[in-house]
């Protein structure tokens, strides 16, 4: 579904913005008509129900977010440098996340969602690790670590996010975000 009406527009915008800085289960269908200024007639035009919202919000911050870590491929600049620009626009998304959204994205999903999620990360992972591959033949990342091992981790750095020991560790998710994406991009490049 393309965002060229603006009802669609509005309501899109009002809900993203409200499920990042509130979690997607404190708010509702009439918040998000009454702030969208939609009639739920409007908002049910467009989608089934909040969690067919949610899926579309996902949908569309994952296309914008690979639309933009294929522009940083596409430069004509050292990979350290492109790495630098990933983790970057990794940290710019985590810091759009709050508390609640996390937790319900992560920690409290509903097996519906938990199955969504894990459906688009695979998908972006696998992407991912394409590149990866390329970069690995071009010398940019070591070549003696298996692509095989590559995808394995970053499976399970989503793993590591949920887990509640890990996260004592940091002020917030997003540090800890922050400190995994560097882990990892800095952990496989040349030395």
């Amino acid at each position: 579904m393309e965002i060229d009406n603006q009802k669609l527009q509005q309501i899109y915008s009002i809900a993203k913005t409200m499920f990042m800085r509130h979690g997607f289960k404190r708010v509702s269908i009439e918040e998000i008509c009454r702030e969208a200024s939609v009639s739920k007639m409007t908002f049910y035009k467009f989608f089934a129900n909040k969690f067919d919202l949610l899926k579309f919000i996902l949908e569309k911050i994952t296309s914008e977010t690979m639309a933009e870590y294929r522009d940083i491929l596409k430069q004509n600049i050292p990979y350290a440098e492109k790495v630098t620009q990933m983790i970057q626009m990794k940290m710019k998304y985590a810091d759009e996340i709050s508390q609640e959204f996390f937790n319900d994205l992560y920690k409290n999903a509903e097996p519906e969602l938990v199955e969504f999620w894990q459906q688009k990360t695979q998908e972006i992972m696998q992407l991912v690790l394409e590149d990866l591959k390329a970069a690995q033949v071009q010398g940019d990342v070591r070549a003696e670590i298996k692509p095989e091992f590559i995808l394995y981790f970053l499976n399970h750095l989503f793993e590591m996010v949920k887990d509640d020991r890990l996260l004592q560790l940091y002020d917030s998710p997003q540090a800890l975000i922050s400190e995994l994406t560097r882990f990892f991009f800095y952990g496989i490049l040349p030395r």
